[in-house]
Order: C-alpha cells, then sequence, then structure tokens
C-alpha cells in the first residue's frame, strides 16, 4: 500500500508514481501548517503555499507609482507596512487606492505617508475614513533613523512610494529614496526606453 493505491506488479505505471511523489509532497509540507486535522491551515494563503512552495506568489499588486520611476532617480527601496482602519483595507483590495502624488516624511522618530488617496468604502457608514489623512509606516527603528537623516541632512532626496500590494492579507507599501532628475535625463530615460521597446519589437519580428 502506498499513498493509499494498492500498487501490483504490471499495474504500477509513471502517472501513478508521479500522483504518489505529489501527495508524499503535499503531506510534507503540510506538516509546516497549523494542522488541524482536515484540509485547513491556519496560515494565510496556505493552499498557494502547498501547490507552489512559494508564499510570496500571495502577494497582489494594488497600486503602481509610474510618475516616480519617470521623474525620480531611485537610489535606495525597502518594503513598509501600514496602519490602516477595517474600511481603509477593503478599499485597498477592490482597487481604489491612488499613490501618483503620494510621499513619507519623518515626524518624531516616526515615518508618516502622506497625500495617498484610499476612496471611502461603500457601507461604511459613520465609521468610515478620511481618504486623504496620513497613514504611519511601519518600519524597524533603524531604517526609520536611516532614511530620516538622509531626507533632512541631503538636499533633493525624498521619500515616495512605488507600489502599493496585499501580501498576506496585510497591506505593504514598497518604499523608495529618491533624487529628482533634471529634463535632460527625463528625457534621456524616455529615450533608452523607446529604443529598448524598438529593439523588442525587431527580435519578435525575427521570430
Amino acid at each position: 500500500m502506498l499513498g493509499g493505491t494498492l500498487l501490483t506488479v504490471g499495474s504500477f505505471r509513471e502517472r501513478d508514481w508521479r500522483r504518489t511523489r505529489w501527495w508524499s509532497s503535499l503531506r510534507t509540507r503540510t506538516r509546516t501548517c497549523s494542522w488541524r486535522g482536515r484540509w485547513s491551515c491556519s496560515q494565510p494563503a496556505c493552499f498557494l503555499h502547498l501547490r507552489s512552495g512559494d508564499k510570496d506568489l500571495a502577494a497582489k499588486e494594488i497600486a503602481i507609482n509610474r510618475k516616480a520611476f519617470h521623474d525620480y532617480e531611485i537610489l535606495e527601496r525597502v518594503e513598509a507596512g501600514l496602519v490602516l482602519t477595517g474600511t481603509e483595507i477593503k478599499s485597498i483590495r477592490a482597487g481604489r487606492v491612488n499613490i501618483r502624488d503620494s510621499y513619507a516624511r519623518p515626524q518624531e522618530g516616526e515615518l508618516w505617508l502622506h497625500n495617498t488617496h484610499i476612496a471611502q468604502y461603500p457601507g461604511g457608514g459613520p465609521w468610515n475614513h478620511d481618504p486623504i489623512r496620513p497613514r504611519k509606516l511601519l518600519l524597524h527603528a533603524e531604517q526609520i533613523a536611516r532614511l530620516s537623516t538622509k531626507v533632512v541632512s541631503e538636499k533633493g532626496l525624498t521619500l515616495v512610494p512605488l507600489r502599493l500590494y496585499v501580501n498576506d492579507h496585510r497591506a505593504k507599501v514598497e518604499l523608495a529614496l529618491v533624487r529628482g532628475r533634471k529634463k535632460y535625463d527625463k528625457r534621456k530615460v524616455i529615450a533608452t526606453r523607446e529604443a529598448d521597446r524598438e529593439m523588442a519589437r525587431a527580435l519578435r519580428r525575427r521570430r
């Protein structure tokens, strides 16, 4: 008896072997979860984890700040959490958020995200949030200190969000330390992108 199937000489085929290996792998991975005796688990996105072996595939991109990639030179990137209300996270999951003009600013030893528009959640009632309120960012203390020092001490540096996404049921921001590009630099970036696109089109035509 192997994997719940009785194997006899001559009946074992390659397909049965693959199925048996998959079952054994599934049982092995499940031991890392909070097993409840059924096909359930207390870990969010566990089914994705079991199927792919990569829990990061549970991340869902909600918003991207294309303006930041065009207007700024990106010097450093960090991942930050967000302190949100219940109606805010529901609106984010529905994709009702805009980070185009957002920026982060140090304040009393913390980093706060400003000018991020999260639309009010339909049915939120009197508990609905202010769409444009400042929101606290969650980072390690040393990250906050280092980024705050650079923004305050070095002229022309600022902090902007590049992406907002949901991972493991939590909203995350990819925060970047950036420097503004001059007009010449912007034109150069655009020309480089156009050249790359033209090269890609030429390669596709060859195929």
